[in-house]
């Protein structure tokens, strides 16, 4: 039985880690891409031009959110746990049937209520872009169902690929195009039709490619039509959830908006960088679930706890030397990306400090998911939108960008530490080990302290180096620490059969940071 436990998390670990490192890659072209596009339409546009599209991109953002009906991580969560080859294609068809028609009522309404709302605050130009948002909203709620589909076979291709890589290279390529065509620039209205078709084209492209690879994974058959009732009911509150979570990542740059509409180009540039810090975490989250899932219906429930804490602690590697530079250092690292508001650096600071928070705690939200916690979560999910919001109108119309800041950041951490925290005492699921938190501790406590006690004045070249020099520094605490064990020699294993080849000198380096009074570790 140990045996068989042992293989049933190191093929977890497996899964995970091939899934995430194909997520962090795309996601790491998803910045770069992101980064062009941003560059190209703040030279391009004016600030009210830029004010009014990244305020109608929040508010298209919320909007997807809720055509999803919360069936997006239902999908993921129930293919993995059904039983039956015809549950799981009742679960396929019935969710692609559903959300289409989610899709083209929720572009619809969008599309109609459009005006209004810009004439409601004034601001013509934002009703102008919803229209063509419009589109972009119904593409990406039926990509994103599509995506969730092959993420309940635990492939995260589709979305690594054509949301997080095609999307915005379609969107550079089309601004690229307008720069090049006489009167050689990017007008408001050609940065709107250039997004709307970026994701209507990826749409295309990924209805193809699942007509031509979901048989391969779901041949025909019989269905079970009794899945689908089992599915809506599951995804209900998923659906409140879904539009909270969009609530707690969006709705203080729409308060923001509302009070100072002149600053949400300036707060997005912040909460790009701080958003940065949750990749790794989000990218082990969206494999997380459907592996977690397996071991539960595999009675290997015992796996989800060490696969929790082992994976979150190497994700702090990328999140820690992030958060020290745009905590300490946050001028010139809103000066290496964005020049233009490199002068404003309090809600970069703060927001970096709440994604940071989050990192550290985990991917509790997706794994209460694969408990079957749905109604936790959605109380935990209210209850973090309500302090979005409620923080969002009591400090944004006094302190502006920094007061959205502390809504965005403490709302974050409010919905990530509530479901840890249920998860931890109901299942002994918690990244707090000691192999976790003293590498920690011993690594943030003294670069801290030298970074807020020297002030150095870095170049940009150097920021880099510095990052990828704080990374190093938690990797030879690890050893010093003592701080390697069973699940970090799994996670090795894992990582060579994804390589394909036994990679004999970090096994003996690991040994030195082998704890001896633990259990195995590399080697």
């Amino acid at each position: 039985m140990a045996s068989e436990s042992g293989t049933t998390l190191r093929d977890g670990l497996s899964t995970v880690t091939r899934g995430t490192l194909f997520l962090l890659v795309s996601t790491l072209f998803l910045i770069g891409l992101t980064f062009v596009w941003r560059v190209l339409l703040i030279r391009s546009l004016s600030p009210a031009d830029w004010n009014a599209f990244s305020f109608g991109l929040a508010l298209a953002g919320v909007l997807s959110a809720f055509g999803t009906l919360g069936l997006p991580t239902a999908v993921a969560r129930s293919i993995p746990y059904a039983s039956t080859e015809a549950e799981r294609r009742t679960i396929v068809r019935g969710s692609l049937l559903i959300g289409g028609v989610a899709a083209l009522a929720t572009s619809v309404v969008l599309w109609a209520v459009a005006d209004p709302i810009g004439q409601a605050l004034g601001i013509p130009a934002i009703g102008y872009g919803l229209e063509f948002f419009a589109i972009a909203v119904g593409s990406s709620i039926l990509s994103t169902i599509i995506a969730s589909v092959f993420q309940g076979f635990e492939d995260v291709f589709p979305n690594a690929f054509f949301i997080q890589v095609i999307t915005p290279a379609l969107f550079v390529v089309f601004l690229t195009m307008a720069v090049g065509v006489p009167p050689f620039g990017i007008s408001y209205p050609e940065a709107l039709i250039a997004y709307s078709a970026a994701n209507g084209l990826t749409l295309v492209l990924l209805v193809v490619y699942a007509l031509r690879r979901l048989p391969r994974r779901l041949p025909r058959g019989p269905q079970a039509p009794e899945a689908l009732g089992r599915l809506l009911r599951f995804a209900t509150p998923l659906f409140v959830v879904t539009i909270m979570s969009s609530v707690i990542g969006s709705g203080d740059t729409l308060v923001l908006g509302v009070f100072h509409s002149s600053e949400v180009g300036t707060y997005t540039a912040s909460l790009t960088l701080a958003r940065l810090l949750q990749i790794g975490i989000g990218a082990l989250g969206y494999i997380f679930l459907p592996v977690a899932t397996r071991f539960l219906r595999e009675d290997q429930g015992g796996s989800i706890p060490v696969t929790y804490a082992t994976v979150t602690k190497w994700m702090i590697l990328f999140s820690l030397p992030l958060f020290f530079l745009f905590f300490f250092l946050p001028g010139a690292s809103l000066t290496l990306v964005y020049s233009k508001y490199s002068s404003i650096v309090l809600p970069l600071q703060i927001a970096v400090l709440g994604a940071f928070i989050t990192t550290v705690l985990g991917p509790s939200n997706t794994t209460q998911v694969a408990y079957g916690q749905t109604r936790l979560l959605m109380i935990n999910a209210v209850i973090a939108g309500v302090v979005d919001i409620a923080l969002s109108l009591a400090l944004a119309p006094s302190y502006g960008y920094a007061g959205a800041a502390v809504a965005w950041g403490g709302a974050n951490v409010t919905y990530t530490g509530l479901s840890l925290g249920q998860i931890a005492h109901r299942d002994g699921v918690h990244p707090f080990r000691r192999d976790f938190v003293l590498p920690l501790l011993v690594t943030a406590i003294p670069v801290g302290a030298a970074l807020a006690l020297l002030h150095p004045v870095l170049s940009l070249l150097m920021l880099p180096v510095l990052g990828i020099a704080i990374a190093l520094w938690f990797l030879v605490v690890l050893l010093l620490t003592r701080s390697i064990d069973e699940g970090d020699r799994l996670l090795l294993e894992a990582v060579e059969r994804l390589l394909g080849r036994r990679l004999g000198l970090v096994r003996r380096i690991g040994r030195y940071g082998l704890r001896r009074n633990g259990g195995r570790g590399p080697g």
